[in-house]
């Protein structure tokens, strides 16, 4: 394989498995400050007993997130060094500002969080958990930052010519608030709220399939359900408001999520298809609307949306991997809002709680927010491919030259090895601190 093939796929794969954390950090950080808040609220020792326990797994989730998430910045210098230089300026503010208002805020108030319970009042340690609650966050928002840059560029100039060619910023804010930052930020929150939300939900369906820690888990199903409603349906509108992004700032991405060819048609909408490269077409389950993406964008079915066509074969993404990712997570999204909302209305019948069946679907559920993350960042940046920054620097420009193919596949290899080690561990500790359950104290009916 080439040099540029295997850095991008140690990269996908190094990123895909990080990835797999800050969703669940940021989800379960939320759901922490409504558990610790209820507790202070209502002095019911079940909500001091959910927060100790979800605080642990909060605290495995934390630990792996930090460890596989500093290997990408050293990627960018190993493999990518073309990229770091060219986009160091932007990419290094934006990291700086991760550590200096995330990172450290997340970290300081994490101890004070996981062994302060009988060190602080009650008060001071509830503040902590909102500190690392909003660590969490700010942590995505500078990455995501950093990111959306690459997609919309703004507030940059270049400078330099040949081999010390680099991206300047010449306005700070413009950068942050570059086009697609904030509904890209919106959108990924939510799906973090989600993927948190459905991991309180499937350790709760499991504990009331094993008729166990039953009040404990009813409490916990009931506010799991609670975020998971309001996440799910936000997904609706942020979801709406990215794709209106994206058909103003990256139409050839736009075209490739319903594989659009003819720019002279309205676009169709698909719930499940094939992607036709050699006749430029789809084949699969259309949405029985005529132009009803076009519709959604700008509610008119016949206006004619920019297609594949409108740009070289060079310069397109590849249509077949962002169709059918974000069609998945698509899918997925709508699958979500569908079980939430019927777990929810079972749960307000008190006819959830002995359905064997459905707690056995809502134990598994926890990896459909997982796989939607994965098939909407796929989708986002292939999408925008082969611009490693979006109209300005091609991917295969942003290699490091003097890495060679050899050296980056034993890398992947060893990666490969410690990230298994680390995906048991923790799938091993998740599940220890899950079958030992929270701390036995006197349960009271939430």
């Amino acid at each position: 394989m080439s040099t540029e093939i295997l850095a991008r796929f140690q990269f996908a794969f190094t990123s895909a498995f990080h990835y797999l954390f800050p969703p669940l950090s940021i989800g379960l950080g939320l759901i922490l400050v409504i558990m610790e808040g209820l507790y202070l609220k209502t002095g019911k020792p079940i909500y001091h007993q959910m927060t100790k326990f979800w605080v642990n797994v909060f605290a495995v989730i934390f630990s792996l997130g930090v460890a596989t998430g500093i290997v990408l910045e050293f990627e960018f210098g190993t493999n990518w060094a073309t990229y770091s230089r060219y986009v160091g300026d932007i990419f290094g503010s934006a990291l700086a500002a991760e550590g200096i208002f995330a990172f450290f805020l997340e970290s300081g108030f994490l101890a004070v969080l996981v062994f302060g319970w009988d060190r602080v009042s009650p008060k001071v340690h509830f503040l902590s958990t909102c500190m690392v609650a909003l660590g969490s966050t700010f942590s995505a928002v500078w990455i995501i930052v950093a990111n959306s840059w690459m997609q919309t560029p703004a507030g940059y100039k270049i400078v330099g010519e040949g081999r010390t060619t680099r991206a300047e910023i010449t306005d700070f804010w413009a950068m942050v608030f570059n086009p697609s930052a904030m509904d890209r930020l919106s959108h990924t929150v939510s799906a973090a709220w989600i993927t948190g939300a459905f991991l309180v939900i499937s350790v709760s369906a499991y504990y009331l399939r094993k008729n166990r820690h039953v009040d404990f888990a009813k409490a916990s199903m009931k506010i799991g359900l609670t975020v998971a409603v309001m996440a799910s349906l936000l997904q609706l509108f942020t979801g709406h408001r990215s794709a209106d992004g994206v058909s103003v700032n990256q139409p050839a991405k736009l075209a490739a999520f319903e594989g659009h060819y003819d720019s002279s048609k309205p676009m169709d909408g698909y719930l499940a298809g094939y992607v036709d490269e050699s006749t430029q077409s789809v084949k699969g389950v259309r949405i029985p609307v005529d132009g009803f993406t076009s519709w959604l964008l700008y509610k008119d079915a016949s206006r004619p949306v920019t297609g594949l066509d409108k740009f070289p074969k060079e310069d397109r993404p590849p249509v077949q991997v962002v169709f059918q990712t974000y069609h998945l997570m698509v899918g997925i999204g709508f699958t979500l809002i569908g079980l939430s909302i019927l777990a929810g209305f079972m749960a307000w019948r008190n006819i959830l709680w002995q359905n064997k069946l459905f707690l056995t679907v809502l134990s598994w559920s926890v990896l459909l927010p997982q796989l939607a993350n994965q098939a909407g960042w796929v989708s986002a940046e292939m999408g925008r491919q082969p611009w490693v920054v979006y109209n300005i620097l091609r991917t295969k420009d942003g290699l490091s030259k003097v890495v060679k193919a050899e050296q980056i596949l034993a890398s992947i290899i060893i990666f490969g090895a410690i990230y298994a080690l680390l995906f048991f561990l923790f799938i091993y500790l998740l599940n220890k601190k899950i079958k030992t359950g929270p701390a036995v104290t006197a349960e009271v009916p939430a």
